[in-house]
């Protein structure tokens, strides 16, 4: 039997003994008050709610699995290509040579090496790895499809729906673009749980139309204009909501809250320099790189600091210009893409950003976390890539209550399926929450008002 096709089975089973309700004789109510139950236990396990805040790299495009955490040096030379594995900090743990700093920081790494789906498409992948479910349509093609209010939320939308912020800090941020290829990706943002959840996107003038990114990106310009000072702003958005009268606020619905959110994101000095990258020592900057990953991570040490619950961030190569779009895609070219634009940054900026938190005695309830939507192909095309691949790929943990030195799954001789423990989003999405202390089984409502579980998956045994 083919090994995708297996691996298909075996989901759609454990989602069946999950969901199947007529073969349980339950109806919703007691579904729902059976998972209520589960979750009293679940909040005494390991690792529950030890993390206070997230920090999640998500590599769009798709990085290889083989040039990073699950290399395969037995495996024929078209697949393994020419570069070889280097050892680690845990004895008998291998990584490939192009992250070297990520094998240093090894034992603080829970590496998954057995996470699949079936989606090849960026679209569709994206969404199922960043929302934590299977589209409900796949798109044909992956052809663009835009946000809508019927999506279900993305990790970091669901994480703000159930953890607060301090005062006039969001609950939710990424830096430094959203997701765009002809378009803007649906599956990160807040779909129907609504516009107070969407993400603080932190994102410069210069790529508002998310064409690109500037040398500033990672840095929210939060500063008054020059000839308004912060009583001047309080006094505007008082005049403001007395000239508005009630039936305009009746139409803008929940439009004074956003403008309570924007006052305190212009009028809290504690918000503004939070956000002000620059205002951290020019060493401090330089250890984390000047560039797209270096600024955007610095500014996620800062706001988790400051309380902010989670913050994504998109990493792209080191070219402070970089694009928005699939920078991680290496069809072609993929050893030198990776080995000199593409895993350098990302490995300074994650590597610096363990040692801080370690030295500031917050690693214990940071949970950092390193996402893709897929992996690439064992076998090497002939333009010297790796084409998309979701049968089976790796994402690693470190810190908020995770044990490190750890592989959790395995794959198989070639890395094109999980030989052992396979790993859906779902219980990636799982596993974060639970690090957080929100159970897996939270309710949540759709677009129509039905209730539904926050994530369907299971947490993995890596506290």
């Amino acid at each position: 039997m083919d090994n995708h096709i297996m691996i298909d089975q075996i989901v759609t089973r454990r989602r069946s003994i999950k969901l199947g309700l007529g073969s349980l004789g339950l109806g919703l109510g007691g579904y729902l008050a059976a998972r209520a139950r589960g979750s009293v236990s679940r909040a005494t396990s390991p690792g529950f709610g030890r993390a206070k805040s997230c920090i999640v790299f998500f590599c769009w495009g798709g990085m290889s699995q083989l040039e990073t955490f699950d290399p395969k040096p037995e495996a024929p030379g078209d697949v393994r290509g020419s570069y070889k594995p280097i050892p680690t900090a845990v004895p008998g743990v291998f990584f490939g040579e192009f992250v070297p700093e990520f094998a240093k920081q090894s034992k603080r790494l829970a590496v998954v090496r057995s996470v699949h789906h079936q989606a090849a498409g960026h679209r569709n992948a994206a969404y199922w790895s960043l929302t934590g479910r299977r589209p409900a349509v796949e798109i044909a093609n992956d052809e663009p499809i835009a946000p809508s209010r019927n999506d279900h939320p993305c990790l970091g939308s669901t994480v703000a729906r159930f953890r607060s912020a301090p005062q006039g800090f969001p609950r939710f941020v990424a830096s430094p673009h959203p997701l765009a290829d002809r378009g803007i990706l649906n599956g990160q943002f807040a779909g129907f749980l609504g516009a107070r959840y969407e993400p603080f996107i932190v994102a410069p003038k210069a790529s508002r139309k998310y064409a690109g990114v500037s040398p500033n990106a990672g840095i929210a310009d939060l500063a008054l204009p020059v000839d308004v000072d912060p009583a001047r702003m309080r006094r505007r958005f008082e005049l403001l909501g007395r000239c508005e009268d009630e039936a305009w606020k009746r139409e803008s619905g929940s439009l004074d809250a956003f403008r309570a959110s924007a006052a305190d994101l212009l009028l809290n000095p504690a918000v503004a320099n939070a956000f002000d990258v620059d205002g951290e020592p020019a060493k401090s900057r330089a250890r984390y790189g000047d560039h797209i990953c270096g600024r955007s991570t610095l500014l996620a040490r800062r706001l988790t600091e400051a309380g902010v619950p989670i913050v994504v961030i998109y990493p792209g190569s080191g070219d402070l210009n970089g694009s928005a779009g699939d920078v991680w895609d290496t069809h072609g070219d993929n050893f030198r893409r990776l080995k000199d634009n593409l895993l350098p940054p990302l490995e300074l900026a994650s590597s610096t950003l363990l040692d801080d938190l370690a030295d500031r005695r917050l690693l214990d309830q940071t949970l950092v976390v390193w996402l893709t939507e897929f992996g690439r192909t064992p076998k090497i095309n002939g333009a010297q890539g790796r084409d998309h691949f979701p049968f089976c790929y790796s994402v690693a943990f470190a810190g908020g209550g995770t044990r490190g030195g750890i592989v959790w799954g395995r794959s198989d001789k070639i890395a094109s399926a999980p030989a052992e423990s396979p790993v859906d989003p779902a219980d990636i999405h799982a596993t974060i929450l639970h690090a957080l202390g929100i159970p897996a089984d939270s309710i949540v409502h759709d677009s129509l008002g039905r209730p539904l579980a926050a994530c369907e998956g299971e947490v993995l045994p890596i506290f």
